[in-house]
């Protein structure tokens, strides 16, 4: 029963999709590399300088997303990877700015990541599954193309964070889930591999980095805490030191200039993003200009340290790279994405809310709802992950829905999503599955109390995990339904767990149950949506 789709609505919402974002991957000698779509996939394109033309380095079908430049003698080119039909099996090449040709430096089948330049320039370690598709190793490759297995690993996702500053140890990170990692140091000469913090105890670690002159670590991680706090580490002495204890919320990202003069970071308040900056090593902050709103991340310093650049991507406004100057603490725009033709002045601000759910905590949740009487329609955009988090960033599709077809589209951070604190990150892990879906179904209880909203007409939708969330909804919340969307959605863990890649087979299993263990499997297969299709009575 669903109509036709009329042409006009199909070519208005072409025009909303054709807007554009940049998405700042590194400083050049002259100017910033970014990413950004001027055909049908993002491509690598140089800004010589704030506000200048994009000058396009690569022309593939395949997008070009990622891409690493060395700290020094940047002007010869860089590596960039790039995957085939979407398959994250992703290749490592080397563009040549002399004659503009990209070369090969992986075998074409195995999945390459985490390129981590030295501080010479000379090599660049990566993590990759070639030994055998399952485990994940490090290589490091020097300019003459000859590799060499730096650390062979047998369980969980590791990768390598950082070079020290004379380039003979690795900052290592083992990834068991968003609440178990565990930091290690390299030694390349010997290949010993010495653990930084406490094994015993399980903490969430995110990131890493060397401390100026190399005897200190700056990490994030929720050691003794709810949120992801930023500390320094005194390698000699085993000093820890909490840099950002007043904040009750998750640092999100971090760098360090070059210079080791500044060290910038970003707080996660609610979904939106504040920049501060330190000067190093007194940990004092400095001013700062005021900076749009929205979701700011990239941080990336120049090489001389003078200026910190970033990607600022608000809800109304496509995501663009900003640089502030350190000294002169004036802030300039280095891109400025087409809308489209689009009048911004019709786009639709969010409005953050907090619903009651089943037993009794508050479920965050962005509301685009549009101008003019109600009651409107209602689409709830479930993300995915699950820890993962809806943030107020630029969405063309929501845009279109707000402002042009007069729907409330409202994205939920139900249990388990990440940004509220380590103890609602496992809210929904293992049997919890289903109290994630309780959300949904307390919104929709929401929803029923609002004035301006529809009851009647609330559709779900998602994508991955949000899949599940969308299959999952239609399948205990059909008669308060009408219509539910789910893209590559999991419609039974059992053989997704059974038939994922093998690289990534126990990092979710940590997170959605054990399909081997036969009291999980069951679990599994009872709350498999595949399994329950004859409740499901919507599209």
């Amino acid at each position: 029963g669903v109509p036709d789709i009329p042409p006009a609505l199909a070519e208005r919402l072409r025009q909303y999709r054709n807007t554009r974002s940049a998405w700042l991957l590194d400083w050049l000698d002259k100017g910033v590399l970014v990413t950004t779509r001027f055909a049908d996939s993002p491509q690598l394109h140089r800004v010589r300088a704030p506000g200048a033309a994009r000058e396009q380095l690569t022309f593939f079908p395949e997008p070009v997303r990622q891409a690493f430049v060395p700290p020094v003698n940047a002007e010869r080119g860089f590596i960039y990877s790039r995957d085939v039909g979407g398959s994250e099996f992703y290749q490592l090449f080397c563009i040549d700015f002399a004659s503009g040709q990209s070369r090969l430096l992986t075998d074409g089948k195995s999945r390459y990541t985490q390129v981590r330049w030295a501080n010479a320039g000379d090599r660049f370690a990566y993590t990759t599954t070639e030994r055998d598709g399952v485990r994940w190793d490090i290589h490091v490759q020097n300019l003459q193309g000859q590799i060499t297995p730096v650390l062979e690993t047998e369980v969980g996702a590791w990768v390598a964070l950082d070079w020290s500053p004379d380039d003979a140890r690795l900052l290592i990170l083992r990834y068991v889930s968003v609440n178990e990692a565990y930091l290690y140091e390299l030694e390349l000469a010997s290949g010993a591999l010495t653990p930084l913090l406490d094994k015993g105890s399980e903490v969430g670690i995110s990131d890493a980095r060397y401390a100026p002159g190399g005897r200190g670590v700056y990490f994030l991680a929720d050691l003794g805490a709810e949120f992801m706090r930023l500390h320094h580490l005194n390698l000699d002495g085993g000093e820890l030191r909490v840099l950002t204890a007043g904040v009750p919320w998750d640092i999100e990202e971090f760098a360090v200039a070059g210079d080791g003069r500044h060290l910038a970071y970003v707080i996660n308040e609610d979904g939106l993003s504040q920049l501060r900056v330190l000067n190093v090593p007194d940990h004092t902050p400095i001013a700062l200009p005021d900076v749009p709103a929205g979701m700011l991340h990239g941080l990336r310093f120049a090489p001389s340290g003078e200026a910190l650049a970033f990607i600022v991507d608000g809800p109304t406004s496509a995501a663009d790279v900003y640089s502030v100057g350190l000294a002169s603490r004036q802030l300039q725009r280095w891109t400025h994405s087409e809308i489209g033709g689009l009048n911004v002045d019709n786009f639709v601000s969010p409005e953050l809310v907090r619903y009651p759910t089943f037993d009794g905590r508050q479920i965050p949740a962005y509301v685009y709802c549009p101008t003019g009487a109600g009651p409107h329609p209602v689409l709830v955009a479930i993300h995915g992950g699950p820890a993962a988090q809806y943030r107020p960033r630029f969405s063309p599709s929501i845009q279109y829905y707000a402002a042009e077809l007069g729907i409330c589209v409202i994205a939920p951070n139900v249990r388990g999503s990440a940004g509220y604190g380590k103890s609602y990150l496992k809210l929904d892990d293992g049997y919890l599955r289903e109290d994630s879906v309780r959300d949904i179904g307390a919104l929709l209880d929401w929803i029923g109390a609002q004035p301006d909203l529809d009851a009647k007409r609330v559709a779900v939708s998602g994508g991955s995990y949000g899949g599940y969330m969308v299959l999952a909804s239609m399948v205990h919340y059909s008669s308060r339904l009408a219509a539910g969307l789910e893209r590559v959605g999991i419609s039974n863990f059992v053989t997704f767990l059974e038939n994922t890649q093998g690289y990534r087979r126990d990092l979710r299993r940590v997170e959605y149950g054990d399909e081997r263990i036969p009291e999980m499997r069951a679990f599994l297969e009872r709350i498999a949506p595949l399994n329950q299709v004859d409740k499901i009575t919507k599209p």
